[in-house]
């Protein structure tokens, strides 16, 4: 019996974020992929019990969880020293750089066998908009995944070619991406949802976890614009780093309070719901390695207007309308532009629809999960 042990902390942190959904998803359908005689297995920091408890009812299947020694933030530090990496042993795949990694040959120690996965490369072209912290922890894990890691993961092929600037991996480097969540769906009681929300008729949607880089505070200023619709905003997502306060930029944008909802975080459910009724959708984000709530935008049919990140401009692949990010202080009025565009011609917002609803096909997460297990049938 072989098994994949697969790094499922994210999903537990305190600001999962994009990393966390995707390992959730990514995990899950492992699960119901694996080739006979294969199982999956976790491995998460010190959790309570509760916590474990609560992750193995999300993944339906799972054989086992590993829970190391040390919680979250010193299991970090740790392996960022090559510290406490027991939990390298056999096949891992790490949905992060959140990794055990050591040295380790097939001749020596056959079957052990690890995969990273290096999400964007934002902490060596944007630092600015992560903690110092962060910056410092993504780039030392990727030297150790440099010299230990037996395959790196990315999610498209624009990270790929940018990664090689910084950090050569040479032939180890695999592009998989990722899917629509299968549990991102409309609910059946969706009028009553939508009241209880708050939700206009007609809105912009933005969605990502509220840190700087998410390029929130330009799109305030776009519609605070006097060229502008007067249509609302309605913001969904969790609370990052940053302090980002969405409030006091409105107001200094002189948007006015009655045009900016703020929802926080939503189940799926209600995400689903509030992603399909947008009358756009505006992603302008300065850094991405693949753009997730661009995907689920277009799989909904909900006009897309994303920045020209290399990695967005690759997923959505001209099913979108594009915003340069040069001119930074050009950039609410491009954005105000392209908003009016959309909102003033319905015959445009109808084609968007239709081919962002062509290009969601192409993701999906039983395609992403298979080709995991490929790599590591490959290693």
């Amino acid at each position: 019996m072989a098994t994949l042990r697969v790094i499922v902390d994210q999903i537990v942190a305190p600001v999962p974020g994009g990393i966390g959904r995707y390992t959730e998803e990514l995990t899950r359908e492992l699960i119901t992929t694996a080739p006979r005689d294969c199982v999956v297995q976790g491995i998460i920091s010190r959790q309570s019990h509760d916590t474990m408890a609560e992750l193995e009812k999300r993944l339906p299947g799972l054989a086992g969880l590993e829970r190391t020694t040390l919680a979250r933030r010193e299991l970090s530090a740790a392996w960022q020293h090559g510290l406490l990496t027991g939990a390298s042993a056999g096949m891992v795949h790490a949905t992060s750089l959140l990794a055990p990694l050591k040295k380790h040959t097939q001749l020596k120690q056959p079957g052990d066998q690890i995969a990273v996965t290096i999400h964007d490369v934002v902490p060596w072209t944007h630092p600015e908009t992560l903690t110092p912290h962060g910056v410092s922890w993504h780039k030392a894990m990727a030297k150790r995944a440099r010299k230990y890691a037996d395959a790196v993961v990315v999610p498209t092929h624009a990270v790929a070619q940018e990664l090689a600037r910084y950090v050569n991996f040479g032939e180890r480097v695999r592009v998989i991406g990722g899917a629509v969540s299968s549990s991102l769906v409309v609910p059946a009681d969706a009028d009553a949802r939508a009241e209880a929300l708050g939700l206009p008729s007609s809105y912009v949607l933005a969605v990502g976890t509220l840190e700087p880089r998410k390029g929130l505070s330009q799109l305030i200023r776009a519609l605070a614009r006097p060229d502008a619709p007067e249509i609302p905003l309605v913001v969904a997502g969790p609370k990052g780093w940053g302090d980002l306060d969405i409030d006091a930029v409105a107001a200094e944008a002189g948007l006015a309070p009655a045009r900016l909802i703020v929802l926080g975080f939503l189940s799926n459910e209600d995400l689903a719901l509030v992603i399909s009724r947008a009358t756009v959708f505006v992603y302008p984000s300065q850094a991405e390695g693949f753009g997730l709530p661009v995907v689920e935008a277009l799989h909904f049919g909900t006009p897309v207007i994303h920045t020209d990140v290399p990695a967005l401009m690759e997923v959505a692949d001209d099913a979108s309308i594009v915003v340069p990010r040069d001119d930074p202080e050009g950039l609410p009025e491009r954005l105000a532009a392209a908003i009016t565009q959309v909102v003033s011609h319905p015959e445009l917002a109808e084609r968007l629809r239709i081919v962002g609803l062509d290009r969601a096909r192409a993701f999906s997460w039983r395609d992403s999960a298979e080709k995991v297990w490929q790599l590591h049938a490959d290693i």
